[in-house]
């Protein structure tokens, strides 16, 4: 059940956190949180992306600005920050901030999958919404949401009223970048698409084939900005990489979601709860 996105914030109840050694890679480990896949961190190479929706991440990471050149991000959802570890490694001093809802799970990823205190990573406790109100005007060259409770984006990080609060951190040749989980007639994602479109000039849509099909429950990453994406290049990544993608922008993208309406918080909805197969590997 949904409420009003401004009046439901994140709640921080006891959770089951697993913290599940890889068998296929040396120094892996997965977080698992209420039985979801919540993350996939290599310590010993934090390049390395295993999630699939987190690779097509990278390659924002990767486009956002001069080849090795420091940014200022903000996560939305500490996981076993995989995406934060990737831009530290590959954009060494850059800055960065996440928030999670979960201390417990933030200290237990502190303690058993620890990362370098040099990295430029701070972590902080809040509801992500409210952590993201209390950030500078023109903060951050990048914007990351990828919020889940259990497995649902909470309500309130769904509408206008939020992304305005991610555009507004964002500089002017920012990108907001989020973590959709849909499937069959994508709904969800088709509200997200004409929210996001409410807020920001250019808007792209990232996913496997199947997802995009509604064949299948999946992770699709919608990608925004006041400035002209660079979808050509993203598209190709996309396409490469072992769980090959599709971008749908521009005028696809506005028959995509047509029909659907930009979301607002007296409106907001959960994610849909994914089958229960979703994410067995």
């Amino acid at each position: 059940m949904g409420g009003r996105g401004a009046e439901a914030p994140e709640r921080s109840a006891a959770r089951e956190v697993e913290v599940l050694r890889d068998a296929d890679r040396p120094d892996s480990w997965m977080l698992v949180v209420d039985g979801t896949p919540q993350s996939h961190v290599d310590l010993a190479d934090p390049t390395y992306l295993d999630f699939e929706y987190v690779r097509r991440l990278g390659h924002v990471v990767d486009l956002l600005a001069p080849p090795g050149s420091a940014i200022d991000a903000l996560h939305l959802g500490a996981g076993a920050l995989t995406l934060a570890r990737y831009v530290a490694a590959t954009r060494p001093g850059s800055r960065q901030r996440a928030v999670d809802v979960d201390a417990a799970m933030v200290d237990r990823v502190r303690r058993e999958l620890p990362w370098d205190r040099r990295a430029g990573i701070r972590v902080g406790i809040g509801d992500a919404r409210a952590w993201l109100a209390g950030r500078r005007d023109a903060a951050a060259d990048l914007v990351v949401a990828d919020v889940f409770s259990g497995a649902r984006t909470p309500a309130h990080l769904t509408s206008v009223e939020f992304l305005r609060e991610a555009a507004r951190a964002l500089r002017p040749d920012g990108v907001y970048a989020a973590n959709i989980g849909d499937g069959g007639t994508l709904r969800h994602t088709r509200a997200q698409v004409a929210t996001a479109r409410a807020v920001f000039p250019e808007v792209a849509l990232v996913a496997e084939p199947a997802v995009l099909r509604g064949r299948r429950f999946g992770n699709l990453v919608l990608v925004a900005a006041a400035r002209a994406l660079p979808e050509e290049e993203l598209a190709r990544r996309a396409h490469r990489d072992p769980d090959m993608a599709r971008l749908i922008g521009g005028s696809e993208l506005v028959r995509f979601a047509s029909g659907a309406a930009p979301v607002h918080d007296a409106d907001a909805r959960p994610s849909p709860a994914p089958p229960p197969d979703a994410f067995t590997r």
